[in-house]
């Protein structure tokens, strides 16, 4: 405690002496300090230096800012409740056998994800569950467990996969599946005033060309409702109601839409330098999740190594991401460089999967950029997902999603499917990530990076996950076809 005492009169010291001077420098360099704390997991410090910093300025630019960091501590701290002693126990309903020396091992071997917060340490809530993704023999001593990926048809090699080839290949064209959508964002009863507006927005696709098309809306609850621009990276259907006492709060929108395969037998040797002007944007960092680390930066040599072909360069990097093992993923707001994240963690989500191979894409002079929704199956299969775009000349931009990963087929056009191709189950909402809506969001996002179960508040703030649930019903309205037999819908 002593040493504590000590520790914060030093902290607190450099805070007072940074806010003593004028500059913007000077409130940086405390902002810095701050979110050193956060990081450190000094929470209450951090929380007393916010305060003090709030109260001195607080109209200040970093008023923001600051506000975020208090709740990305109590977001965190939402996420990271497992004691050590707990630990054995959670992990038991996986491994009945597991032992305190398991764990001790497990740990050592850096897969128990964790923090130590106010000098306390605690496990990530999906730490057991997780487990039994990254590591082999752990999942080996499960009973009947599957893990998440063993149970999406399209993980692995299908039919569908084939057909799509073929149908490209034959000049069929994309095939085309058409989707029925009805989706209800449920807000708890009286998680706002009686007589207070809940403002919700429901993510709703986009009209892509060759991608996906004739998209209808067909019913809303309430029916007033503002649906954001096709032009919008993240499209967003926005509602409002009056929250009634001791009663849910319900939204709900029905759509259908036709999602399109997509394929293209790409040759190495036929690929051409990027002249393009337009294309800057997605050569570039975007802090805080895509930036060029010296980390990255040595990683993407280890990688690549001699390899000058920018088709050969996107093989190697999409090959390297995908073997990260998947798992349940932190809230993508707790995380301050997600690319980063996704490079050290010892696992990656699809979105955070995404995000670092578009990185390394970019590092290397090949432009790359987002997509996300939901994806599909032809079977009962369905879950939210992050993927992206690559561009090569003279493709053009291409379909990746490296979380499917590198399909196990001697066939080239089948084994690397996912790097230029995709199948025809797909949801797109957001072409771009952490993206505004439209109308704007008055308070924080619970999800500040992607857009795919929907955003809830009323005046008094952000409404976060654990105030509201969603559900996804679809359902396939049509058969699966190629174009050329396609009537019009």
């Amino acid at each position: 405690m002593a040493h504590f005492a000590a520790r914060t009169l030093i902290v607190g010291a450099f805070f007072a002496q940074a806010l003593a001077t004028t500059p913007a420098l000077a409130t940086e360099s405390a902002l810095q300090a701050i979110q050193a704390e956060v990081d450190r997991g000094n929470y209450q410090q951090a929380k007393l230096e916010i305060r003090a910093m709030q109260q001195k300025s607080p109209e200040s630019p970093e008023s923001n800012t600051l506000a975020f960091e208090a709740e990305r501590m109590r977001r965190i701290q939402m996420e990271f409740t497992l004691k050590p002693e707990d630990l054995l126990a959670s992990i038991q309903r996986y491994i009945p056998d597991a032992t305190d020396k398991d764990i001790e091992q497990w740990d050592q071997a850096g897969l128990l994800e964790s923090k130590v917060i106010n000098g306390e340490r605690r496990f990530f809530n999906k730490t057991a569950y997780n487990l039994v993704h990254i590591s082999d023999a752990a999942a080996a001593r499960t009973a009947d467990y599957r893990r998440f990926t063993d149970k999406a048809p399209l993980y692995r090699l299908h039919p569908h996969h084939e057909m799509v080839v073929d149908a490209h290949r034959n000049d069929q064209g994309p095939l085309r599946q058409r989707l029925s959508i009805t989706y209800t964002l449920t807000v708890d009863a009286d998680a706002v005033p009686a007589g207070e507006t809940v403002r919700a927005w429901i993510p709703f696709p986009h009209e892509l060309p060759g991608r996906q098309e004739n998209v209808q809306l067909i019913e809303s609850q309430p029916a007033k409702h503002q649906l954001a621009p096709k032009t919008a990276p993240q499209r967003t259907i926005y509602f409002e109601q009056t929250a009634q006492a001791g009663k849910p709060t319900e939204f709900s929108v029905e759509y259908a839409f036709d999602s399109l395969s997509r394929y293209f037998d790409i040759a190495a040797d036929k690929v051409q330098p990027v002249t393009e002007a337009a294309l800057a944007p997605y050569l570039a960092q975007r802090a805080p999740h895509i930036q060029f680390t010296p980390e990255l930066q040595a990683l993407s040599k280890r990688i690549v190594g001699d390899e000058t072909n920018p088709y050969r360069i996107a093989q190697k990097l999409f090959a390297y991401v995908d073997q990260i093992p998947w798992a349940g993923a932190r809230e993508y707001s707790t995380i301050r460089n997600i690319s980063q994240y996704a490079a050290h963690a010892g696992h990656a989500d699809c979105g955070q999967q995404t995000l670092l191979l578009v990185t390394l894409m970019r590092m290397n002079g090949i432009p790359a950029r987002w997509q996300s929704g939901w994806e599909f199956s032809p079977e009962s299969f369905d879950t939210m997902h992050d993927w992206g775009e690559f561009y090569l000349a003279p493709y053009g931009w291409m379909p990746m999603d490296v979380t499917h990963g590198v399909l196990e087929s001697e066939d080239e056009a089948l084994r690397w499917f996912y790097l230029g191709g995709l199948d025809s189950y797909r949801l797109i909402f957001n072409t771009d990530y952490s993206s505004p809506f439209e109308p704007a969001k008055q308070h924080f996002r619970s999800e500040t990076v992607d857009s795919q179960r929907g955003e809830v508040e009323w005046r008094g703030g952000n409404l976060y996950f654990d105030q509201w649930d969603y559900e996804m019903q679809w359902q396939a309205i049509a058969p699966l076809k190629a174009p050329l037999q396609n009537a019009a819908n």
